[in-house]
């Protein structure tokens, strides 16, 4: 079983960065592929970025394409998503997920494990 725990949300102003960490359990972390996902109130949750295990494939969602980076450390068993540039429509309750396939893949259902999310509120 993998626990992951997100921390870093907050309330900002656009234009403002953030930083979420999440840290899992478990000796295996270094064998899966990351996710960030966010559901926005009234909305599906959605893809936002990836890391394989190497960290050598990231994807982003288009609407936050250079704006996010997604980064993990094996050592610290944490995934990191340094948001820059915010934006009010990045307003959403962001969840860490984690995928022990290892494939890189963005449909939600492939993940085994979800952390509980960390509010972000972005102002205008």
């Amino acid at each position: 079983q993998v626990q992951l725990v997100e921390s870093g949300g907050g309330l900002v102003q656009a234009g403002d960065s953030l930083r979420l960490s999440c840290v899992a359990s478990g000796r295996t972390f270094y064998m899966y592929t990351m996710a960030w996902f966010r559901q926005a109130p009234g909305k599906e949750r959605e893809f936002v970025a990836l890391i394989n295990w190497r960290g050598g494939i990231t994807q982003y969602i288009d609407s936050v394409n250079s704006r996010f980076t997604i980064s993990r450390d094996n050592a610290k068993n944490t995934v990191y998503l340094q948001m820059n540039s915010l934006k009010p429509e990045d307003t959403a309750v962001y969840y860490c997920a984690a995928d022990h396939s290892g494939l890189v893949r963005r449909n939600r259902d492939g993940y085994d494990y979800w952390g509980q999310g960390t509010q972000v509120t972005v102002s205008s």
